[in-house]
């Protein structure tokens, strides 16, 4: 035992000397390593360096998974492979959307200064960057700082691409990312010729047309291969902004976008001065397309992805097809000129930039529709996407609950007074309190407490529930100040969503196409105007909500919807901050709902909807509703005027009626006063024939 214990101890003893010796051997190596002074301070930068280094790569490869996974499959984005001619309601032809493309012509046989041409302005650096070009990214960022104008953008040709083959056209900071690593990703897999090939083929060139070689026949009529240098340099312009710089569109700004990319070949040394002068004294000209950029394009975009849904789902082997479709032109120029109108006589004031409109009849059939204030310059269609809060216009679905749920009714009192869920307590808007009201009052005026009162009675999954039934497509979070607005709608979803209640109840969907066949008249789609509809809501509720919204108009947030003559009705909406202002209504012919706001979400100056969304609302029903028979509101005590048509006596004498003369514009009538003094003038000095003098009164007669 002695000798055991002596072992063990000699062993503990030899061991901790072992690790001693061995840790003072490390100290010895590590001191090889200890700097001072200005050395210390090196090896701490690039210590550092390295840290930040291995961190950033972490962050990448977080940052690229989503590239990942988009090229996982190895498949692009389909190009367009249906070709769909579409008429209106009556027949006539409105516009084409799907393909006008054509990928056949290889990059050897396209010309050398439309090649050149396309380098200059989009990528000069083409091929010698690795997919991004860090150069033009930092002069372009520099440009937008000082808020200067650059004639070549940011992002290379590869990333331009990646974006039209792998990626939608949503612009945030988390897709440019993924661009850039999708970018460096076809640098790897693809030569500089093979991607530049992709980018004339795949690129949107305006018009509906993707590729040079559609654009060369579709704004020149020519083959891409006989273009000469002014068409090259005019196409070349299209690539960044097609929508601005189509010759259909504006031949001018056409021009000078060509110029520009004139300018770009010198200035790269791809051309002299001398080379291009004949271009710029002879600038290329486009076919007429005039029809093409008046026709309803947002409701067109719209009307071709519903399109290509039906011919997905039948399953149908043609690739070419014509759409009869229930767009109205004559309301869309009316509900067209209401919002624009509207929008530039307000956007000062209230700093407002864009608007959209939905027109439906009572039946769902789209008439209008208004997708933002100019199509050439931004195709985003404002009125379909679910991205807008509605505010107090949501309130018809509390209520319209509160009715089917509670079986009360307008004329019952309820108290509004301050109401809390949990720690929060909504407020009216002038932050007072009526004490006891009658709900229609209390809807009239926009009250917000008594809704929240009302939701919590009724339960707010319900109301949810119903504003899907009605027609809100988009889901939302159920959350407390539900009552108030706060979920995610459309324009077209709030028009489906009234339409219920201007439809006696039952849940009218929104639709725009009618018939579908192919080019050869073969049946692939009919619309069943007999089909069955759901009931929603009973006739007790529609005549109450309809009684309220009348309210709305006649004495509430809404006054200016009131037309004259028409049993109007509808409700204003209006969301915290003031970024989105709606109105929605309708009358016995038609639904619309409007909505103002601006793109980047920022708020306007205190818009409300009872302003401008109400003015444009009423602007378009005002046009909509004259020399047609005015229908009634169900469950509005309203009768419209009917129009009297007196039987004639073929024995009588005809006479001749004064007509009462056309309806003049405000300028018009100016214009037609300055020209009777100019008359006027004339003859009081002695200058104007006998004849002439005779005339004069009957001119300016009624002015």
């Amino acid at each position: 035992m002695l000798a055991a214990d002596a072992w063990l101890d000699s062993s503990l003893y030899e061991f901790w000397q072992w690790l001693g010796r061995g840790y003072t051997r490390f100290q010895d190596f590590m001191s090889i390593f200890h700097v001072t002074g200005i050395k210390r301070f090196f090896v701490e930068i690039i210590s550092d360096g390295f840290s930040f280094f291995a961190i950033g790569c972490v962050l990448m490869v977080a940052l690229a998974l989503p590239a990942f996974d988009a090229t996982a499959t190895g498949e692009f984005n389909e190009a367009e492979n249906y070709s769909v001619v579409f008429l209106d309601r009556f027949g006539t032809e409105i516009g084409r959307r799907g393909i006008r493309s054509d990928d056949s012509v290889p990059l050897a046989d396209m010309p050398d200064y439309l090649i050149k041409a396309t380098l200059a302005t989009e990528d000069r650096r083409f091929y010698d960057h690795f997919g991004i070009d860090v150069v033009g990214t930092l002069r372009a960022l520099v440009t937008n700082a000082s808020g200067e104008r650059s004639t070549q953008g940011g992002s290379s040709i590869t990333q331009q691409l990646a974006k039209n083959l792998f990626l939608s056209s949503e612009r945030t900071l988390e897709r440019k990312i993924i661009e850039a690593f999708l970018a460096v990703w076809l640098e790897w897999h693809y030569s500089k010729d093979d991607i530049l090939k992709l980018y004339f083929d795949r690129a949107y060139m305006g018009g509906g047309n993707f590729g040079v070689v559609a654009a060369a026949d579709y704004y020149f009529g020519k083959k891409v291969q006989d273009i000469s240098l002014a068409e090259a340099a005019m196409m070349a312009g299209l690539f960044k902004a097609p929508g601005n710089y189509a010759p259909h569109v504006d031949l001018a700004a056409a021009r000078g976008r060509a110029n520009l990319v004139l300018s770009n070949m010198v200035a790269s040394g791809f051309l002299t001065e001398g080379q291009v002068t004949a271009a710029r004294r002879h600038p290329a000209s486009a076919i007429d397309r005039i029809q093409d950029a008046n026709s309803p394009n947002y409701f067109l975009d719209w009307a071709f992805e519903e399109s290509k849904k039906i011919i997905v789902a039948t399953q149908h082997a043609s690739n070419n097809f014509v759409v009869r479709t229930t767009i109205d032109n004559t309301l869309q120029k009316y509900a067209e000129e209401a919002v624009i109108s509207t929008v530039r006589e307000g956007a000062e004031q209230y700093d407002v930039e864009q608007a959209a409109m939905v027109v439906t009849d009572t039946n769902g059939a789209v008439r209008a529709m208004v997708g933002g204030m100019d199509y050439a310059k931004s195709q985003f269609n404002r009125a379909i996407v679910s991205t807008r809060q509605p505010g107090s216009a949501y309130k018809i679905f509390v209520y319209s609950e509160a009715f089917e749920q509670l079986g009360l009714t307008p004329a019952d009192v309820i108290t509004d007074r301050p109401v809390c869920i949990g720690d929060w307590c909504p407020q009216n808007y002038g932050r007072s309190y009526k004490g006891s009201v009658t709900l229609a009052s209390a809807f009239a005026q926009s009250l917000n407490t008594v809704p929240v009162t009302l939701s919590i009675k009724t339960g707010r999954d319900t109301i949810a529930a119903l504003s899907h039934r009605m027609g809100l497509t988009a889901d939302y979070p159920v959350t407390r100040s539900l009552a108030l607005g706060v979920a995610s709608v459309s324009v077209l979803d709030m028009t489906s969503s009234y339409a219920v209640l201007a439809n006696h109840g039952y849940k009218t969907p929104a639709y725009g196409i009618t018939r579908m066949t192919t080019l050869n008249g073969e049946l692939v789609y009919e619309l069943d105007p007999t089909a069955p509809k759901e009931r929603l809501l009973s006739e007790t509720t529609v005549a109450n909500m309809n009684s309220m919204l009348r309210g709305v108009v006649t004495g509430g947030t809404g006054r200016r919807a009131d037309i004259p003559g028409v049993p109007s009705v509808g409700k204003s909406g209006t969301t915290s901050s003031y970024r989105d202002a709606w109105f929605c209504g309708f009358t016995g012919n038609y639904v619309a709902a409007v909505w103002f706001g601006n793109d980047d979400y920022h708020p306007t100056n205190n818009l409300t909807g009872g302003t401008l969304p109400a003015v444009a609302w009423q602007k378009f029903m005002a046009y909509a509703h004259t020399n047609i028979d005015v229908l009634p509101v169900f469950g509005v005590d309203f009768v419209p005027e009917q129009t009297v048509v007196a039987e004639t006596d073929p024995a009588a004498v005809e006479e001749t009626i004064a007509e009462r003369p056309p309806n003049l514009t405000p300028g018009a009538a100016r214009k037609l006063v300055v020209l009777a003094d100019l008359f006027n003038a004339t003859l009081n000095a002695g200058g104007i024939t006998t004849e002439a003098r005779a005339a004069v009164p009957m001119a300016t007669e009624g002015l």
